[in-house]
């Protein structure tokens, strides 16, 4: 038998397929080690044959099978090819994709935990009284942990009676279980009418792709835990995502109060040993329903009958790193090939996925009212403009303080949103103008007060605090702009008694990070949350009838052909955490320019409205969904050869525009609107493209002009233009 190998290093030079003899009970996807040159790496079986083209004294044994189980469920071999043909990624790369990183590098393996079992019954001599409790208590209970017993009976009386053949010693498997304190909520619930409409309008429907706009606080959640619950019931699997690693505890609260072990929970914030075994019973068929977020969607489920989207809008789903791949692709390829639905969830929907609804490609399903039939909140503009008038220069309007004041009086929860994380968002000279900046990336430092330094939102750097400017050695230094520590610190001030937690990169370190915050505020061990946007989405706080926005047209003011799509969606979310519970909501939301018409939208929760503009706009000017956007990425740590590399990026692009120029609508070539991060030089090639027809070229030249000194990459419709 001969197995056809990809050896897993990521590299194009070996990115081809290597044929070694193998024992008859090999199997597609194994893990295994196979020699490479002078070397034995790493590699995957992707296929079997009985036959070799090559001449029998080239073919090289495999050296040695991993796992009991092959690690790569049949369908990876299918998505690998996807993915390599699309993202022009090494199949090792694609491969990587559907296993543990820690476990791929050998560094975490099951736990295994020692045992001691009952064997027989054995005559002891009056003087062993230990070991006759030892033999009493294992008959009594067959098995138990050797630790419990050498504890309570002592090392010397349990090893004694291994000896003498009257118990065995034995190991078992120990799943390290990520919340395992997690408390489940209620159970399962009689879906509403307008719920199970929306259920049998996804069964029923003929398309693959079913778009759920629902409201907040609509009963989306109970819709996908009714459909996951008659696929389970006929023996199949699902996947489950969300955006944010903070919403995976609450899904699986919910997921495991339904199916308890049928769940696991995938994501990078837990620890190496949980991954593992959540990503072992996924793969196993002990657990059938993967929750978690983007990477989620390469869990080792087969048989898959639902997949679902959870804020499907949301930026997080498209991946930065190679491969540069959007969820929503890879998910509709997984529905495809096990023939299943895919349900794409939000109550502010993409544009892209509004019109393929819109045009009938996706089947639209709307739910226009909250479950328990409440009034969205109320949403009140303060103009920060007559603020500043008055002589008020804090962040908190007249409105949010009286109506933070009414909340924590009526004991009620408040939620206070600023997409803003630090004290200071720049330090900056009065003497000079001089502001700090990061010396690896071409952005402002921020000023974090509890570490006493500044530090780089891109690379993690940290610097000290500056007692002088190091331009002009002046001392008069302001720190400009709002941060959320800053927020806290400020409405400790405003509310002494109040207890505040924050939610941002800065306070959820740990893989329960998240889950002891929200847990916490949950718990109502805390009156006010502060937080960006992690807490924007998804979260259901029955005690929180106040939201205040922060900056809200903040987002308004990127250059990025999304802002106003994003504005809207973000206040849309962050608003709906309010009121969710039987007393009425409020948001207070702060503007600098309340005449802007995408917070009318938002201020009246007309999507419909908002999708109509937008399109009509993106229609005129050729934006997406209109066209398709490309950047070729150009990052080298010389700013010389990353420069030289665009050139010749440039040139190529130009000379497929001269072959197609019917197919571009924009092409030119500039600096990254950051010059540098984490040390590397970035340059871009951008363009708008009329269809998606020239893609697989551009890719072909982006892999072409990288090398070793310049990294050349893709990026469509790019979540990120900075």
């Amino acid at each position: 038998m001969y197995a056809q190998v990809i050896v897993d290093i990521a590299h194009s030079q070996v990115d081809k397929i290597f044929e070694y003899s193998c024992p008859d009970d090999a199997a597609i996807g194994s893990r295994v080690k196979v020699p490479f040159g002078s070397r034995i790496v790493d590699g995957f079986i992707i296929g079997l044959s009985g036959t070799t083209s090559l001449p029998a004294e080239r073919i090289k044994p495999i050296k040695e099978t991993f796992d009991e189980l092959p690690a790569l469920v049949p369908e990876c071999v299918s998505l690998m090819e996807r993915i390599t043909e699309r993202y022009r990624v090494p199949k090792a790369a694609a491969l990587r994709l559907f296993l543990p990183s820690e476990m791929r590098l050998g560094k975490v393996r099951e736990a295994r935990v020692r045992y001691v079992r009952f064997v027989k019954e054995i005559p002891l001599t009056a003087s062993a009284v230990k070991q006759r409790e030892v033999l009493a208590f294992l008959k009594e209970n067959i098995e138990s942990p050797l630790s419990v017993l050498s504890e309570k009976f002592g090392r010397g009386a349990v090893e004694g009676l291994v000896k003498k053949g009257a118990a065995d010693i034995f190991s078992k498997r120990r799943t390290r279980s990520p919340f395992s304190d997690m408390k489940e909520r209620a159970g399962e619930k009689i879906p509403t009418a307008a719920q199970a409409a929306a259920i049998e309008s996804a069964e029923k429907s003929d398309k693959r792709v079913q778009l759920l706009h629902g409201v907040t606080g609509s009963g989306k959640t109970e819709i996908y835990m009714q459909l996951i619950a008659r696929q389970i019931a006929l023996g199949k699997s699902a996947i489950f995502l969300v955006p944010e690693i903070s919403l995976t505890p609450q899904m699986l609260s919910q997921l495991r109060s339904r199916f308890k072990g049928e769940a696991a929970i995938l994501h990078s914030g837990l620890s190496a040993g949980e991954r593992f075994d959540e990503w072992w019973r996924l793969r196993s068929g002990e657990a059938r329903i993967a929750v978690g977020a983007r990477s989620a969607v390469f869990a080792p489920l087969e048989n898959i009958g639902i997949i679902i989207i959870d804020e499907e809008h949301d930026g997080s789903y498209v991946s930065e790193s190679a491969p540069r791949y959007s969820t929503a692709d890879i998910a509709k390829w997984r529905a495809e090939y096990n023939d299943c639905k895919l349900i794409l969830g939000s109550a502010t929907p993409s544009v892209e996925s509004y019109l393929k609804a819109e045009e009938g490609e996706y089947n639209l399903i709307t739910l226009k009212d909250r479950i328990n039939k409440k009034p969205l909140p109320e949403i009140i503009i303060a103009d920060m403009r007559k603020e500043v008038k008055r002589g008020n220069a804090s962040s908190f309007s007249l409105a949010l303080r009286e109506e933070l004041a009414e909340t924590l009086e009526e004991g009620n929860q408040a939620i206070v949103f600023l997409n803003r994380r630090g004290y200071s968002q720049t330090v900056i000279c009065r003497d000079c103008g001089y502001v700090a900046k990061c010396g690896n990336c071409d952005v402002t430092l921020t000023y974090h007060s509890e570490d006493g330094c500044l530090k780089c939102h891109y690379c993690g750097a940290k610097y000290r605090m500056l007692d002088a400017c190091p331009e002009c050695g002046g001392r008069h230094i302001l720190y400009n702009g709002t941060g959320t520590q800053r927020v806290v610190a400020d409405l400790k001030k405003l509310f002494p008694s109040a207890r505040i937690l924050r939610m941002d990169n800065d306070t959820v370190s740990g893989k329960d990070g998240h889950y002891r915050i929200l847990k916490s505020f949950a718990a109502k061990e805390a009156d006010i949350l502060v937080g960006t946007q992690m807490i924007a989405k998804g979260h259901d706080f029955p005690s929180v009838t106040l939201v205040g926005i922060l900056d809200a047209d903040m987002s308004l003011h990127f250059a990025d052909y999304r802002s106003g799509e994003r504005t809207f969606q973000l206040i849309t979310q962050v608003s709906g955490r309010s009121g969710r519970a039987d007393a009425k909501g409020k948001v207070v939301l702060q503007t600098y320019c309340p005449e802007n018409y995408i917070l009318r939208y938002a201020v009246n929760y007309d999507y419909s409205g908002f999708f109509e503009n937008e399109a009509a706009v993106r229609r005129a000017t050729g934006f997406p969904p209109y066209s398709l956007i490309c950047r070729v990425m150009v990052t080298s740590q010389d700013d010389g050869e990353a420069l030289e590399t665009l050139r010749r990026v440039y040139s190529s692009l130009e000379a497929l525009r001269a072959e197609k120029p019917q197919e571009f609508i924009f092409l030119n070539r500039m600096h990254s609107p950051i010059k540098k991060i984490q040390g590397r030089y970035r340059y871009q090639a951008l363009m708008r493209l009329k269809s998606e027809e020239l893609l697989a070229k551009i890719y072909d030249i982006a892999v072409e002009c990288s090398s070793d000194d310049a990294l050349v990459y893709v990026e469509e419709n790019p979540a990120n233009l900075s």
